[in-house]
């Protein structure tokens, strides 16, 4: 596709860029939470006179413990989304962000530094929550994979911006910094228009109509409302609940939501990413672990805009196989690294291969595992039950998440970090053959095609036509 052909598609689509732009900075205001602790825990451990002092056993739970508020942010997603709408709860997950921040710079005593972190995970549930489905409602079939993929952009941008400004200011001052991400986000996305899926279902027709003419920038819209409105009613003329998940009709959306959790956290990049300048601080180099760790959140912030143009022309599913390949090489090399190291080989002029296989890993990952999933869970389940798949996605990841990142630091003190980097490897390695044999194509299809794919998939996994492309 040519730059002129995408200025055009932008300039076609640019109220349903402009909505999924302003909706994840939300995604930028909570995964700055989440990065902070790579360039703050290393204040409060090695600098003199902290604010606040810690040992290494209590900045891991400090980290880890954002994950548990995560899950009880999904739940309350899932229990909002379909009775307040999308974007107040959207707009709402801001105040648990703006309470942290102010705690963390005014902390004296980690108990403040435990409670600002849950509340960070709080938000972080709520806004991942409900991203994927806001962007999957208001946008057209033919972008809607790309403005999904700026959920993952945003969250790269947010670690680049905790990663190059935390090593150089005090801790108080990036707790003030950091507090820009709730303050754009909400002075942006109360401008913007409720879901005219979720408009329609609650009956306000009119305000459903005139959502969508703003977000197609067309005053004919009426076929694509009818349309919705006849698949809101197949859907809503069951009541949809957590218990329908597991029933045999979505038993494959459920095997997919599974694979995507598990291949997405158990690759190890939340602690990776949480433990930045720790697990740099053990690889030989001439770059300082501040420095390796913005050459790492600039890689990522850069690779990550390519899937962006690629999601929606090469498709869902080669993009997380080669994602899944490339992470698993990457991870390989940091494993055979570490386990040497431990075994008391000479690796120190061998340190920037470790840290090449580590830039390899967030590149291959922004290339399919960190975006794709998001495209996907922002198609594969009907209306009814999306806000519920979500949700069960997020309590999945936060379980994962909090497991990975407390027991890293367990392992990184007791046995070394070859042990977590070879249980990331395996598992990455198992996530692309369960992605290959389970993970179906669904680029280019509308919601209901995708829903028919999905039931279907099964059936058609040993044909030509199965998990063909377009």
């Amino acid at each position: 596709m040519t730059t002129s052909t995408w200025l055009v598609r932008l300039l076609r689509y640019r109220n349903e860029y402009l909505a999924s732009f302003s909706a994840t900075l939300c995604i930028f205001m909570v995964v700055c939470s989440n990065a902070w602790s790579s360039p703050a825990l290393p204040k409060l451990l090695t600098e003199p006179n902290p604010p606040v002092s810690i040992t290494a056993d209590a900045g891991s739970w400090i980290v880890s413990i954002q994950a548990i508020g995560g899950i009880f942010g999904m739940v309350l997603a899932g229990l909002t989304v379909d009775r307040l709408g999308r974007k107040w709860p959207f707009i709402a997950s801001a105040l648990p962000v703006i309470a942290g921040w102010i705690m963390i710079a005014l902390a004296r005593t980690s108990v403040f530094l435990y409670i600002a972190r849950f509340l960070f995970g709080i938000s972080y549930g709520i806004a991942y929550g409900i991203a994927p489905i806001y962007i999957g409602e208001i946008t057209s079939d033919r972008v809607r994979g790309a403005a999904a993929s700026l959920i993952t952009v945003m969250a790269k941008l947010a670690i680049l911006f905790e990663y190059s400004v935390g090593p150089y200011v005090g801790f108080e001052a990036l707790a003030w910094l950091s507090m820009l991400g709730p303050i754009v986000f909400l002075c942006t996305f109360v401008w913007m228009p409720e879901s005219p899926h979720y408009l329609l279902g609650k009956g306000r027709d009119e305000d459903a109509r005139k959502s969508l003419r703003w977000f197609r920038r067309n005053s004919t819209v009426e076929e694509e409302l009818n349309g919705t409105r006849k698949s809101i009613e197949r859907t809503v003329s069951e009541r949809g609940s957590m218990r329908e998940l597991f029933l045999p009709a979505y038993r494959n959306n459920l095997i997919i939501v599974l694979i995507l959790a598990f291949g997405v956290q158990m690759s190890g990049m939340q602690a990776i990413l949480s433990y930045a300048q720790t697990i740099f601080s053990q690889i030989s180099s001439d770059l300082t672990d501040a420095e390796m760790s913005i050459v790492l959140g600039a890689v990522q912030m850069v690779t990550v805009l390519f899937p962006v143009f690629l999601v929606d022309r090469v498709g869902r599913r080669p993009l997380l196989l080669w994602s899944s390949a490339g992470s698993f090489i990457g991870l390989l090399l940091g494993a055979v690294y570490f386990t040497l190291d431990a075994a008391d080989v000479e690796v120190a002029r061998f340190g920037w291969i470790s840290f090449v296989g580590l830039l390899l890993f967030v590149v291959s990952y922004a290339f399919g595992l960190a975006t794709v999933p998001f495209a996907i869970l922002s198609e594969i389940f009907p209306k009814n039950i999306r806000a519920y798949a979500n949700a069960l996605f997020g309590i999945l990841s936060g379980a994962i998440i909090f497991g990975v990142v407390k027991l890293f630091q367990v392992a990184l003190d007791n046995v070394g970090a070859y042990l977590p980097f070879w249980v990331f490897t395996i598992s990455t390695g198992l996530t692309f053959g369960f992605a290959f044999i389970y993970i179906p194509e669904t680029k280019g299809r509308s919601l209901d095609e995708v829903q028919e794919i999905i039931a279907g998939w099964r059936k058609k996994r040993h044909s030509k036509v199965g998990f063909g492309a377009d």
